[in-house]
């Protein structure tokens, strides 16, 4: 098998549905008995978000680190007026603020400067680690740590309604690294009446979109009907990638480990890669990078069967 795109609900942290779509896995395969397939995703979604999340079985967990630097797009509802410790609706209050004259044509002026490359600072209230240790982990003991701001870009931020007095339905398209909570206080300090975001609901996420997912209670009735379940091959999965076609006897050279210079991969390839090594028949053999003395360096290598 190779991706299954889920549509993850709200409540359950992205791990939980790991676990539901493993167990569906394991009664289409007949039940008790059955060794567990090895699952991962490609890229988290907080509890209080939903959508689109990858699911990658068995030799699709290779494609993880690549489906991880893929843009993102967003449905988001900010909240104006209220601060909250994690950025987010789950959070404690911890500013208040009448929200004025805020307007569709204040926000539409703000949200200029949030667009293309702009600096932001993670949460404290999030999965990025501090000496080893997750920083949600610091701030839920009541501490800080200082954290660098990072440079992420937002390529397309869309007003796409204003709900009187206070909320607001935006539109996000963005690179990976985003975090759409810090995006919704940045814009409210901006304001000058502070935000946090509402609602998230993730409508891609790299070739991945929406119409493309199953819900988990859909998964569970294929399985229990015998239908098959619609997965996306890792050549899909990989579309944001560019890619070159080679010989069967290329790509046993490459299955192999053997050297061989980026030149033999044809000409017209990328300088550099990650570049998606694919047979006539669209089989992904391997995804490399161009190494030292312009060897070719696999960084993934498949089973092609």
């Amino acid at each position: 098998m190779s991706v299954l795109v889920v549509d993850k609900p709200i409540g359950p942290t992205s791990f939980a549905v790991l676990k539901q779509v493993q167990r569906a896995l394991i009664r289409s395969k007949g039940g008790a008995g059955e060794r567990a397939p090895k699952l991962g995703h490609g890229g988290t979604l907080d509890p209080m978000a939903s959508g689109v999340l990858p699911v990658c079985v068995g030799e699709a967990t290779k494609v993880i680190p690549f489906l991880l630097d893929a843009d993102k797009e967003y449905e988001a509802i900010f909240r104006f007026g209220i601060e909250t410790d994690t950025l987010d609706a789950s959070g404690q209050v911890l500013s208040e603020k009448p929200v004025g004259d805020l307007d569709a044509s204040r926000l539409e002026a703000a949200l200029a400067s949030f667009r293309g490359e702009i600096e932001q600072v993670p949460p404290m209230f999030s999965a990025l680690k501090h000496h080893g240790k997750p920083l949600y982990r610091y701030a839920r003991a009541g501490q800080t740590i200082e954290r660098p701001a990072r440079r992420v870009t937002v390529y397309e931020l869309v007003l796409c309604a204003f709900e009187a007095p206070d909320r607001a339905r935006l539109r996000i398209r963005c690179s990976k690294g985003t975090y759409i909570r810090s995006l919704a206080a940045d814009l409210g300090r901006a304001l000058g009446v502070g935000a946090h975001m509402a609602e998230l609901r993730r409508t891609a996420s790299g070739p991945f979109r929406l119409a493309q997912a199953m819900t988990l209670d859909e998964i569970d009735a294929a399985v229990d009907e015998g239908r098959a379940l619609p997965v996306i091959s890792l050549r899909e999965a990989l579309a944001h990638l560019p890619a070159v076609t080679v010989s069967d006897a290329l790509a046993l050279r490459l299955a192999r480990g053997q050297r061989m210079r980026w030149e033999e991969l044809g000409s017209g390839v990328v300088e550099h890669g990650p570049l998606c090594v694919v047979l006539p028949s669209e089989a992904l053999v391997a995804v490399v990078d161009r190494g030292a003395e312009d060897a070719v360096s696999s960084l993934r290598v498949f089973n092609v069967g």
